[in-house]
């Protein structure tokens, strides 16, 4: 083969050679976040603070004076509004002779789910539904109580009101959920007597369900929740931020705050936790320093 026949092939097939040995570049790895330095700051004062703490104590005590006068003076009517009231002209359901009950939501109502929300801020996931089955079925040993609560419902009950557990833990999960309550120190539950589930019926996560079948059996004369939907599922009937807000500043519903109904503490997650700038902060009440020019 001639000199420059061999140099023009070699030229030739030079790309070649370069394309069958140059490695395939892979895309960079994916950036891991670092866990956080410190919980988040709802978490910080839910489950750390002395604040959190004196604010459970505070609604618990509240509680016990409001139903050990119920006790004494048997009302007419329950704390539960009845199927097609409105949060406008709010109607209850009446007691007739059936024996007294307080019904709870357990989350951070009267259960902290401490081991969850030490998975959550380490892993800085955000919540997963995965997870948190996971956590229904094996968490029973990292809970605890809310502060005031063990000793608030060994009273209730030393009063002879029944303590009903209504919460959207999955009906799935009824005997792990049960040992959860007891190792919190909050005592036997059974499911379907004095613990109800989402699954238990057609409604799903909405409780108001859960509340009529309760009540069908018992007058209930206190509720407490961290949620608005522990008191009734109208809260969440697609109101915008500041109506869902302003619904619970109307007359007769403000009067029921610490007067049958009692709201325990809960920055770290749930239905309360929503807005944008407009939803949260009204325009005529918006402030700058002078020098910043007008109001944004």
């Amino acid at each position: 083969m001639p000199v420059m026949t061999r140099i023009g092939l070699a030229l030739l097939l030079a790309p070649l050679a370069a394309c069958a040995t140059t490695p395939t570049v892979s895309a960079p790895p994916a950036t891991v976040s670092a866990p956080p330095a410190n919980p988040p700051a709802g978490m910080q004062y839910l489950y750390g603070s002395g604040e959190a703490s004196a604010l459970s104590v505070q609604a618990w005590h509240a509680l016990l004076g409001y139903v050990t006068a119920k006790v004494k003076a048997r009302p007419v009517d329950s704390v539960v509004l009845a199927d097609g009231a409105s949060l406008d002209t709010p109607k209850f359901l009446p007691c007739g002779d059936r024996p007294l009950a307080a019904i709870f939501d357990v989350d951070e109502t009267v259960m902290l789910n401490i081991g969850y929300e030490y998975h959550d801020a380490k892993t800085g996931r955000g919540w997963n539904a995965a997870e948190w089955d996971a956590w229904e079925k094996s968490g029973e040993g990292a809970v605890s109580a809310v502060p005031g609560a063990v000793e608030g419902v060994a009273a209730l009950r030393g009063l002879g009101v029944t303590v009903i557990f209504n919460t959207n833990r999955a009906a799935a999960n009824a005997d792990a959920t049960a040992r959860a309550i007891k190792a919190a120190g909050l005592g036997d539950v059974v499911h379907g007597q004095t613990l109800y589930l989402s699954g238990d019926d057609a409604m799903g996560p909405r409780k108001d369900g859960r509340r009529w079948t309760i009540s069908s059996r018992y007058c209930v004369i206190a509720m407490g929740g961290d949620q608005l939907g522990d008191f009734s599922d109208l809260f969440n009937a697609g109101q915008s931020v500041p109506a869902r807000r302003a619904a619970t500043l109307q007359p007769p519903i403000a009067g029921l705050w610490g007067n049958g109904w009692f709201v325990l503490p809960n920055p770290v997650y749930g239905s309360g936790l929503k807005g944008g700038f407009d939803d949260i902060f009204p325009m005529d009440k918006r402030w700058a320093l002078p020098t910043d020019g007008e109001k944004q």
